[in-house]
């Protein structure tokens, strides 16, 4: 049971928790809708967030390759996405908690208290796929890299809307529709329809993590797209990949403009 009184507190609730990051998620999502948390506040963060013993977490390097024209191998590929969105619920509560003193109107946490629900209904639904297949989470090994972004990001708001939505949740746009079209190509229509919500959602995702960078470069009289690009190269430990899903980029609000030219030069750090 909820026991915060604000919301960087209890931000910092979920993030202590292994195993109920679900469940308090949307018990703190109602309470600050309904308006039963109505300070931001402040909390101090743990190192990490705590997870339960399983998974197993190794290098993404060490991670076995996922054939999805197999049962297992699309269990193996579920598996990853639940991971995935428990990492996605941690990493906006950390965004919430770790920049509630950034002098933010209530409309930024208002919008990423909603992707922190959504990025829980994710888990849940995909987990329950997982089910179908007879596996649970924690019964594969996963990676930390989507952690490892966070603490590459931890001194600086921008940075991390630069790298996490702007960067890896588009990323999700990318690969998303194609992953949905093999589930049906293997008569798994319901988990085409769980990745086709997530889908819709990472979109809104994005959306505000563009609508956020911009907000703070107006702040700090920065010329959006030349600061994503330098905070990319600065932070991102990788090259940005085409193809890209340019529609659904688009309908984020985030334009070509912004990362073809990182594409064709590579996003090595600086």
């Amino acid at each position: 049971m909820l026991t915060a009184s604000t919301l960087a507190a209890a931000a910092v609730c979920v993030l202590e928790t292994a195993t109920e990051k679900v469940a308090l998620t949307k018990e703190i999502a109602e309470a600050w809708r309904s308006g039963g948390i109505t300070e931001v506040g402040s909390a101090n963060l743990p190192a990490r967030p705590a997870r339960p013993i399983r998974p197993e977490v190794k290098l993404p390097r060490d991670m076995p390759k996922r054939r999805i024209g197999s049962a297992a191998g699309r269990a193996r590929l579920l598996h990853a996405l639940a991971h995935i969105e428990l990492n996605a619920i941690d990493l906006a509560w950390d965004l919430v908690a770790r920049f509630a003193g950034e002098n933010l109107p209530r409309e930024f946490f208002d919008d990423w208290v909603s992707v922190a629900q959504e990025e829980a209904t994710h888990h849940q639904m995909i987990c329950a796929r997982l089910a179908a297949y007879g596996v649970a989470y924690g019964d594969f090994p996963a990676h930390d890299g989507l952690w490892q972004a966070a603490e590459e990001t931890a001194h600086d708001l921008l940075a991390r809307l630069a790298v996490v939505p702007l960067v890896l949740e588009a990323r999700g746009l990318d690969v998303t529709p194609a992953l949905i079209a093999r589930m049906r190509e293997q008569q798994d229509e319901e988990s085409a329809a769980v990745l086709k919500q997530v889908y819709a959602d990472e979109i809104r995702h994005v959306a505000a993590g563009r609508r956020w960078f911009e907000h703070v470069c107006r702040v700090r009289r920065l010329a959006p797209v030349a600061e994503w690009q330098r905070l990319v190269r600065r932070h991102f430990k990788g090259v940005l990949k085409p193809p890209f899903n340019d529609a659904a980029r688009s309908a984020a609000g985030l334009g070509r403009d912004f990362y073809e030219p990182l594409a064709r030069q590579g996003s090595q750090r600086i």
